[in-house]
């Protein structure tokens, strides 16, 4: 590692520590030339994930993109934000434990589909009738039927 104000390419680590929930480790260095500190992140370097489209373009898996989806669904329900945030985590966990390097995207609605049912009914509903792409009124009523006989209590 180089100083950042030396450029001498020898430094000692004087304390390091785990970061982002254990997720990196950050480590606070001196350059054995200028004695000057800094500080570095050490993460691991994960395999970039491809999301592969209903058409069969592919592009870089973006988290965000769920992130929206679901909160669009969740509008003036009562989901906390914190709410969203671990079912998006979740479905992100899924994802990387699959170890594959491309996903489809009907892989991801489905992981979505499962987990935003037992987040909020009405949520549901709206995210299943824009990723199942309802035509019309009686498929929508027949989803909403389907979620009333397993809960009965929304």
């Amino acid at each position: 590692m180089n100083c950042p104000f030396c450029s001498h390419n020898d430094s000692k680590v004087i304390d390091s520590r785990p970061t982002d929930e254990g997720q990196a480790i950050r480590r606070r260095r001196e350059c054995i030339s200028c004695s000057k500190r800094f500080t570095t992140y050490e993460k691991i370097d994960e395999i970039p994930l491809i999301v592969v489209k209903k058409n069969g373009n592919r592009e870089p898996y973006n988290r965000n993109k769920i992130l929206n989806g679901v909160i669009r669904s969740c509008e003036k329900r009562p989901v906390s934000m914190k709410d969203i945030e671990n079912l998006v985590d979740g479905i992100e966990k899924q994802i990387h434990n699959t170890m594959e390097r491309e996903i489809t995207t009907e892989l991801i609605g489905n992981l979505v589909i499962d987990k935003i049912k037992d987040l909020d009914g009405v949520a549901y509903v709206r995210f299943a009738s824009v990723y199942r792409e309802f035509k019309d009124i009686n498929t929508f009523m027949d989803e909403v039927k389907k979620i009333l006989s397993e809960k009965p209590s929304l």
